[in-house]
């Protein structure tokens, strides 16, 4: 799968710091492998969107909006059920943006120790006024509108701040440099998401052959092993804890049918799900 670089494959100038893109499509994509070159707000307007990062991952309907650090994702996008179309208003600045922001307003650092790649946030009257207010500057010249963008980020910025925190800021300019530590945890924050090993390569930003060599000499084990034990462990909390039944979550865990879910269950656990349930 070719992967796609944003802003630069919207044919938006790369070197502006801040610009803004009115995304429409008709055609859904699925896991799509993005490089953001620009963290990145999407506005979702219409249709779903689904996406992966390294330490997170969030799906959201058109009630909500991403904010998401630079980096590597993968991205679905599904069309409105009501108007069979995909639209999101797309706002990306740079990495020095943040860091002028963050000198200007003299903000306290974050002692958060877990830092994410990217967050929800839900709609309210302002947001709403605010995209808006993108759309009626992108209509404006190009020379106008950087000067403007970056008094709205500011305005978008304080105004999240003031109900959830500095955190998310911090998130967007934490660059670990422990890169075994940020490959663990990309494992172990995609452990019950069904990504294959090419995805998850892209995500920790490796070949698929230094991904596996890194893989068994952290986990000590294949991927689909340990993939496979996790998932398992995790049905048998469905089973003991929620009083699920095997055939409510055999897709969930990633079997494609109940009786390969119950024999691997039983080769790991040495009973039957429902008599583990039972037990």
């Amino acid at each position: 799968m070719k992967t796609i670089t944003l802003p630069d494959e919207l044919n938006l100038s790369s070197s502006k710091s801040i610009v803004i893109y009115d995304y429409e499509s008709i055609t859904e994509i699925s896991k799509q492998q993005v490089l953001l070159n620009k963290n990145t707000f999407s506005f979702l307007q219409k249709g779903t969107k689904e996406v992966f990062f390294d330490n997170s991952a969030h799906a959201i309907d058109n009630s909500q909006f991403l904010l998401m650090k630079s980096g590597h994702c993968l991205m679905t996008e599904k069309l409105s059920n009501e108007s069979a179309h995909y639209r999101s208003v797309l706002f990306f600045f740079s990495d020095e943006e943040v860091f002028k922001f963050l000198r200007k307003f003299k903000l306290e650092t974050s002692n958060s120790r877990q830092l994410y790649s990217i967050h929800s946030f839900n709609y309210d009257s302002f947001i709403k006024r605010f995209v808006e207010s993108l759309l009626n500057i992108s209509e404006l010249s190009k020379s106008i509108q950087e000067n403007i963008l970056k008094t709205k980020l500011e305005e978008i910025l304080l105004y999240l701040i003031d109900f959830k925190g500095v955190d998310f800021i911090y998130s967007l300019i934490n660059n670990s440099d422990n890169q075994n530590q940020k490959f663990i945890q990309t494992i172990e924050n995609n452990r019950l998401n069904k990504l294959t090993i090419k995805e998850l390569s892209f995500l920790s930003n490796m070949s698929v052959s230094t991904f596996k060599r890194e893989f068994k000499k952290n986990f000590h084990s294949s991927p689909s092993k340990w993939f496979q034990d996790k998932r398992l462990e995790h049905s048998a909390f469905l089973l003991k804890n929620e009083s699920k039944r095997p055939s409510d979550i055999f897709e969930e865990i990633g079997y494609e049918n109940l009786s390969n879910f119950i024999q691997a269950f039983k080769s790991k656990f040495g009973v039957t799900p429902k008599q583990y349930q039972s037990s």
